[in-house]
C-alpha cells in the first residue's frame, strides 16, 4: 500500500503544480511504409507478401508559468484490436521536462537500462525470417530489461557530473493483483548512462545499463528473476557510423513460451554510410539462449545468427525507397532449424 500511495502522491503533486487554462499544443507525426517481402526459408516453400507499417501519433504538450513542460502522446490504432489487447499499447504516461534540462517520465515510463542501449545499424527494410516458436534466442540488447507500467524514470540533464554524460534511473511496482500461473514482473529498478566525447575527427558514444526485476507466479517459482547488463559503442566520422554492442541477461515470462525462463547472450555490430540521397546499412547480430521451464535448470542452446543489409534512397522530402536483405541461421534445442533469407522492396512516407 505504501508504494501505491507514494506513486499516487508523486503523480498528483507534479501535475498539480500546473495551472494552465488554455488548450494544450497538439502536433501530429507518423509514417506509412508499404512493400513486398520475398521469403525463402531453407527446406520450405518460397512466399511473397505485402508488408505494411502504419503509425499515427498525436503529441500533446504545454508549459507552465514556472517553465516546466508537461507532455504526453497517444497512437491512433484500430480500436477493435486495441480493445481486444492485440493493438498498440494504449497506456500513456506523462513527461515532465524541467528548466534545468532534466525530465521525469511518470506512468508507463519504461526501463532506464533499455533507454541507453546503443542503436546498431542493420537493414532498414521490413524483411525477416521467422524462427520456430520455441526458439528463445534474442538479438535485442535490452532483452530482460523489463518493467511494469506503474513506474517512473528520471533523466538527468546533459553534462551530469561530467561533460558529455547523461544518466537515467527507473523503478516500478505491481498493481496488487494476485499472481497467476504465468510469470509476471512485480517490480524493478534500473540505471543507464550515455557518454559522448570527441576522439579526433570522430564523435564517440558509449551506452550502458543495468536492470534488475523481481516477479512472481503461482506454483513453481523462477530460478532467476529478470536481469540485464549491456554496453555498446558507436563512432560517427563524417557520413560513416560504426557501432557494436553486447548484452548478458536472464529473463522469465518474456520468452515466446510464457511459462519459460532463459539465459541470454547477445552481440551486434553494424555500419551505416550516407552518400548524398543514398544510405547504406550492413549489420550482423548473434543471439544465444539456454531456455528451461520456469523453476528448472539445464536445457539446450537456442541461437539466431543474422546478417542484413539495405540501400535507402531519398526520393523526395519524407519519401524513402528501401531495398533490404536478411539472411538467418537458427537452431532450437541444439538442432538447426528455420534457416533462410528474405528480400524486401518498398517505400516509407513520413510526416
Amino acid at each position: 500500500m505504501k508504494k501505491e500511495l507514494l506513486m499516487g502522491t508523486a503523480l498528483v503533486s507534479t501535475l498539480g503544480a500546473a495551472s494552465v487554462a488554455e488548450a494544450v499544443t497538439a502536433t501530429m507525426s507518423g509514417n506509412h511504409q508499404t512493400g513486398v517481402e520475398f521469403d525463402s526459408p531453407t527446406g520450405g516453400t518460397d512466399t511473397n507478401a505485402q508488408i505494411n507499417d502504419n503509425n499515427f501519433t498525436v503529441s500533446l504538450s504545454e508549459t507552465t508559468d514556472g517553465g516546466m513542460t508537461i507532455s504526453s502522446s497517444f497512437a491512433v490504432v484500430n480500436e477493435v484490436s486495441a480493445a481486444a489487447g492485440t493493438g498498440t499499447d494504449m497506456d500513456a504516461g506523462f513527461t515532465l521536462a524541467f528548466t534545468d534540462g532534466s525530465k521525469l517520465d511518470v506512468l508507463n515510463a519504461g526501463n532506464a537500462s533499455g533507454s541507453h542501449a546503443i542503436s546498431v545499424p542493420g537493414s532498414a527494410g521490413a524483411e525477416g525470417v521467422a524462427t520456430t516458436s520455441t526458439n528463445a534466442a534474442s538479438t535485442g540488447l535490452d532483452v530482460g530489461a523489463t518493467a511494469t507500467v506503474l513506474g517512473v524514470e528520471y533523466h538527468t540533464a546533459s553534462d551530469f557530473i561530467a561533460d558529455g554524460l547523461k544518466m537515467s534511473f527507473s523503478a516500478s511496482t505491481d498493481n496488487g493483483a494476485a499472481a497467476t500461473g504465468t510469470y509476471r514482473v512485480d517490480s524493478h529498478y534500473a540505471i543507464g548512462a550515455t557518454y559522448v566525447t570527441d576522439l579526433g575527427d570522430s564523435s564517440v558514444t558509449i551506452g550502458a545499463g543495468i536492470s534488475e526485476s523481481e516477479g512472481s507466479k503461482t506454483a513453481t517459482a523462477a530460478t532467476n528473476d529478470n536481469g540485464n547488463f549491456h554496453v555498446g559503442l558507436s563512432a560517427v566520422t563524417g557520413d560513416l557510423t560504426v557501432a557494436v554492442g553486447i548484452a548478458d541477461a536472464t529473463a522469465a515470462g518474456i520468452h515466446r513460451q510464457s511459462a519459460a525462463e532463459a539465459e541470454y547472450e547477445v552481440m551486434k555490430a553494424g555500419v551505416k554510410y550516407v552518400s548524398g540521397d543514398l544510405t547504406f546499412n550492413v549489420g550482423i547480430a548473434s543471439g544465444d539462449a539456454k531456455d528451461n521451464t520456469v523453476g528448472s535448470s539445464g536445457g539446450s542452446d537456442d541461437s539466431i545468427d543474422s546478417t542484413s543489409a539495405s540501400i535507402s534512397y531519398a526520393v523526395a522530402s519524407g519519401v524513402t525507397a528501401i531495398l533490404g536483405y536478411t539472411s538467418v541461421e537458427a537452431s532450437d534445442e541444439g538442432s538447426s532449424t528455420d534457416d533462410g533469407s528474405a528480400w524486401y522492396i518498398g517505400a516509407n512516407m513520413a510526416f
